[in-house]
């Protein structure tokens, strides 16, 4: 039976995301992916953080990270993005023409072993589904070629599976090829598209009050309840 991740602010486990500004091309060359990498393994080194996986697309990313104290995902965040955008800009000559992403960040906590499995299937599986390659290992900017490419060290801030807070199918590449449910895709988008906690019912509700997110949970096309007033 695999272990149950902790509900406490510095044990839960966070699908990061974002995108460059206007949907435009982030990664434009071979270099930029590696520079990429690069700032990802110096950001572990100024704030230590347990990165499960990541997947770098033309236009966008996406990272599982695991912190290990409150407040270590901002500062982890904050340091990777920003090098990230001072960087990019110093290499392309596009300094003073706006920003880089299309604004901070985002992340969403995901609960327990089936969820936090699915979405690392989800952030590894992203080529594949993209129709970018035939298989998702033969994407060379992810988590899942790097643990198992011809240079694996340059990976070695990347947390080995075997380590994970819980435990992954004993073929975790067969697993990350094969696709997901509609509902299990269905599940994940609306998570992104709302920024609530990925998990089951009571879960979602616990650790969106915890962390704040009670907002996210609410349908936008109801309307608030009125508090009846003493007349």
């Amino acid at each position: 039976m695999a272990r149950r991740l902790r509900i406490d602010l510095g044990g839960i486990v966070y699908h990061v995301l974002n995108r460059r500004a206007g949907r435009a091309t982030l990664f434009e060359k071979d270099e930029d992916y590696t520079s990429f990498v690069n700032v990802l393994a110096q950001a572990s080194d100024r704030v230590p953080m347990r990165v499960v996986a990541y997947c770098l697309m033309p236009n966008h990313w996406h990272l599982v990270v695991w912190p290990r104290r409150d407040g270590d995902l901002a500062r982890y965040m904050q340091w990777l993005t920003t090098t990230h955008m001072r960087r990019w800009h110093a290499h392309h000559g596009t300094r003073g023409t706006g920003p880089l992403y299309q604004g901070r960040y985002k992340s969403f906590p995901m609960q327990d072993d089936r969820h936090f499995l699915i979405v690392c299937r989800y952030v590894e599986r992203n080529p594949l589904r993209a129709n970018l390659v035939e298989r998702a290992e033969a994407w060379p900017w992810s988590s899942l070629s790097g643990r198992r490419g011809p240079d694996p060290d340059r990976c070695d801030w990347l947390l080995p599976i075997g380590d994970w807070p819980v435990t992954a199918p004993r073929n975790w590449q067969a697993f990350v090829n094969r696709p997901e449910t509609e509902e299990e895709l269905e599940a994940l988008r609306q998570s992104v598209a709302h920024g609530f906690p990925y998990g089951h019912g009571d879960w979602q509700k616990r650790t969106a009050l915890r962390l704040g997110l009670e907002s996210s949970l609410r349908d936008p096309w109801r309307p608030r309840k009125l508090v009846n007033q003493k007349k």
